[in-house]
């Protein structure tokens, strides 16, 4: 075969889609599937001092602890780890001794390179091969690259890669820094390829470096089902078929198709990978994934709201992820058009009344027989929120979801009361977007707590709630339309379940506060502040 190696990070870059939690059983059943593939370099998570070691993730304090997951035949493979420059004090990496990891992959963005270059100095005097991974290659001048690949053929690394860190690299400019790779770096030094999918080119871009006229030793990274952060990389099978085919490869697929049925399938079900509209925008605008997952995970906007905060992006926050920053920059966009408040209009309409708020939660469905008698009750104003409740005209529609809003164009337009991020229309109502946002990072923009605020900000009378159930990790336990269901991780359901918890208490303080549906994942028993109905009521019984 070309002289061409496979390295296998799913380990690694495939925590980003589990929290590193794969379990200890199954990272020794993925090391052994790849070996028994054929598979030239493993990677074997993070070498890391940022969190404990806990033995079913693959964060790693010490070698030593990574080297418990390795066979006793390494069958002449290589196993490496990933340090994130600045994780680790490499004072403290013992000496390489064959027993342990071979190698180490050094990440460091442009403006760490030169602090970086010594901290490889370093390990590789411990004796470990070292891969110099410089992040976001395409932030580099041509110059700035060639200076790169000099102070690199000075320490003389084991590899140096070509890093397509957000998934941004066309065929083109991955062409031109490769052949400024070729033409300058000392011959004995690999040349490494890492990518990621968000513009569906990762296989096309592996496939293009193999094809190359070159006598270069070429790495390229990849992993199962393409697991990994933002978009994913190029898949490990589908590569290793590529070069069976294409380049004299002797590899084998099906341990690979047993380790993904077996281990990350599960994985897949509660948090899926791969190419997403989100990723693809991230990619188009040079930015980091996690601001691609943070907007979406949001799921109150549009494709293209997102492209508009993209292009609103501070180009020098673009290539680090700032949590803060991503949401001062949402939040911006979502109150950027405050204009026409019906305030008062509504506070004439709703002051001194008991309202029902029917949220689409699935005991909405469920229980309609408790809330359609409450409901027709003479002075209940009711109001649904972000949908069209499907078993009763509700007097309003809350909207503050830009993606619920297309939904409800064949609505009355009376009966929609629209916060300030909606786009301006003819709807009777209008409300500041920003007034009714919570101090709950996880729940700041719920629709149901939103409502709940404005009432509050209405001098309502008593305020009972329908569907406000929380939210199960099965996302079709949430809904009672299925079509109103949206993907969220299990951590950030639980968080913000918790939120919703906290607010409910705090405004069941300011207002008399009653559960007229059971729910489900938030307080799940009856207190002086969040009362249920008696079970009487509930089943229609009760004069």
């Amino acid at each position: 075969m070309k002289n061409i190696r496979v390295l296998d990070c799913t380990l690694r870059d495939g925590g980003y889609c589990n929290d590193c939690h794969f379990g200890f059983h199954n990272q020794q059943y993925l090391v052994n599937s790849l070996l028994e593939a054929g598979v030239d370099i493993v990677e074997c998570g993070f070498l890391t001092r940022r969190s404990p070691y806990q033995e079913d993730y693959t964060r790693f304090n010490t070698p030593q602890q990574a080297a418990r997951i390795l066979p006793e035949n390494r069958r002449g493979k290589l196993f490496v780890a990933l340090l994130d420059y600045g994780s680790f004090p490499v004072e403290e990496l013992p000496p390489w001794d064959g027993t342990t990891l071979d190698g180490i992959r050094l990440t460091f963005h442009k403006k760490d390179r030169v602090p970086a270059l010594e901290t490889a100095r370093q390990i590789q005097e411990k004796g470990y091969r070292v891969f110099l991974q410089p992040m976001v290659a395409l932030s580099y001048t041509d110059g700035e690259f060639l200076d790169l690949i000099q102070q690199a053929n000075r320490l003389s690394p084991y590899a140096f890669y070509l890093v397509d860190s957000f998934g941004t690299m066309k065929r083109k400019e991955m062409l031109r820094l490769f052949f400024l790779m070729e033409h300058n770096l000392e011959d004995h030094i690999h040349i490494g390829f890492h990518c990621h999918n968000n513009l569906q080119l990762a296989f096309a871009n592996a496939q293009t470096l193999v094809d190359l006229p070159t006598q270069r030793s070429l790495l390229v990274d990849c992993s199962l089902w393409g697991m990994g952060r933002g978009a994913g990389n190029v898949n490990t099978e589908l590569f290793l078929e590529y070069l069976n085919e294409n380049a004299g490869g002797a590899y084998r697929v099906r341990p690979l198709l047993r380790a993904m049925d077996r281990v990350l399938q599960p994985f897949y079900q509660k948090k899926p990978w791969g190419y997403s509209l989100p990723n693809y925008l991230s990619a188009r605008y040079g930015v980091h994934p996690n601001y691609a997952l943070f907007l979406a995970e949001k799921n109150t906007l549009t494709v293209e709201d997102m492209d508009c905060i993209f292009q609103a992006m501070d180009p020098e926050k673009r290539e680090s992820f700032d949590r803060a920053y991503g949401e001062q920059l949402y939040l911006r966009y979502m109150q950027r058009d405050s204009s026409g408040d019906s305030l008062e209009e509504l506070r004439r309409a709703f002051a001194g009344k008991t309202v029902l708020v029917i949220a689409p939660g699935r005991s909405a469905g469920e229980e309609r027989e408790a809330i359609l008698p409450f409901a027709r009750r003479e002075g209940v104003v009711t109001v649904s929120v972000n949908f069209k409740y499907p078993y009763l005209a509700t007097g309003y529609i809350f909207l503050s979801n830009l993606r619920r809003r297309w939904e409800m164009h064949k609505s009355p337009k009376s009966q929609l009361i629209v916060t300030s991020n909606i786009p301006a229309g003819e709807e009777a109502y209008r409300v500041d977007y920003g007034s009714l946002l919570n101090d709950q990072e996880p729940v700041r923009d719920n629709a149901g707590l939103m409502l709940l605020r404005l009432l509050l900000q209405l001098d309502v009378k008593e305020i009972w709630l329908a569907g406000m159930d929380g939210y199960s990790p099965d996302a079709r336990d949430n809904y009672a339309q299925e079509e109103l269901e949206l993907p969220h991780s299990r951590e950030a359901l639980e968080a913000m379940n918790r939120g919703m918890n906290q607010v409910l208490a705090v405004y069941a303080q300011q207002v008399p506060l009653h559960f007229l549906t059971k729910p489900r994942h938030v307080h799940a028993a009856p207190t002086p502040d969040l009362p249920f109905l008696p079970e009487a009521f509930l089943q229609g019984t009760a004069p």
